[in-house]
């Protein structure tokens, strides 16, 4: 089976093609490959290349420069996606569409059922919410896998923010009042694959299991890098409230995800975020 994967550039990419099942045959694309924002070439590229599958790591994801840049954002997050489901639709092969936690507000007080009704607080959030709708209007069979809180070793994430402050700063502040679940890339992607095994199909969401705070997962990486010796110096982290950290987009207080429906569906196991942190922090001393 031949694979298309966007986002050639993203950490997510890069797990995908790191996972890849032995049978399959990945091919990221990235801008050079095709510019997502020239809206006119996707449908033809992606058919003239006929994959047997896609699977979509493509998005505009700067949460706080969307607010200043709502048309590119749209760009990426509403218009390529209904392009790319045109595609998959004429070729009628499974695609795969990564979506986020940002469709949500945060005011509940439990995990995020797929189901739930969607509120997004800003433009990145709106923005991927229209992508959805727009994709299940373009081509049904399509599956949606809501997440959040990706890291992964090696690219640029929360995870390498944090270790570069720690080697930097005797003291950290760290927001302690958003609620989520850090999610190991590796283990997104290896989800992602069994979707596309199943032919899996509507709206899904995945996390690795457990709850954090931006606050307890600074302590955790902390904790962990000291430990494999990736950070060899004392930090002081302290927690703060959003309050305390304004950004130019509202984020959801609380966003954890309910991901039982996928795992029982994918037959995949609730791996701790914790678990998944210490194997992340691993490979970062392994290179």
């Amino acid at each position: 089976m031949r694979v298309l994967v966007l986002g050639r550039s993203g950490q997510l990419a890069q797990a995908l093609l790191a996972t890849r099942p032995s049978d399959t045959e990945a091919r990221a694309w990235g801008r050079t490959e095709l510019d997502l924002c020239d809206t006119g070439r996707i449908e033809a590229a992606i058919q003239g290349f006929g994959p047997d599958a896609i699977i979509n790591a493509s998005a505009y994801t700067a949460v706080d420069r969307a607010e200043s840049e709502p048309d590119l954002a749209r760009a990426l997050n509403v218009d390529a996606v209904t392009e790319i489901a045109k595609a998959a639709r004429v070729l009628s092969v499974p695609l795969v569409h990564v979506s986020t936690d940002f469709v949500f507000d945060g005011h509940q007080s439990k995990a995020y059922a797929p189901e739930d009704p969607c509120n997004p607080l800003g433009v990145y959030g709106q923005t991927k919410r229209e992508g959805e709708l727009a994709l299940l209007q373009a081509y049904s069979a399509a599956a949606i896998v809501r997440t959040a809180w990706v890291y992964r070793a090696g690219s640029a994430n929360f995870m390498s923010t944090m270790l570069r402050l720690m080697g930097d700063r005797d003291e950290l502040g760290v927001v302690a009042d958003q609620i989520g679940a850090p999610t190991s890339a590796d283990n997104l992607a290896s989800v992602l694959w069994r979707v596309l095994d199943r032919k899996l199909s509507g709206v899904w969401h995945y996390t690795d299991a457990g709850v954090a705070s931006w606050y307890d997962f600074s302590c955790a990486i902390y904790r962990e890098a000291k430990r494999a010796g990736v950070l060899n110096r004392t930090v002081s982290i302290k927690p703060i409230s959003t309050a305390d950290y304004p950004t130019p987009a509202t984020r959801p207080a609380f966003s954890v995800l309910d991901s039982c429906s996928l795992r029982d569906a994918t037959e995949w196991p609730a791996i701790h975020w914790q678990s998944a942190l210490i194997e992340q922090i691993s490979k970062l001393k392994e290179n």
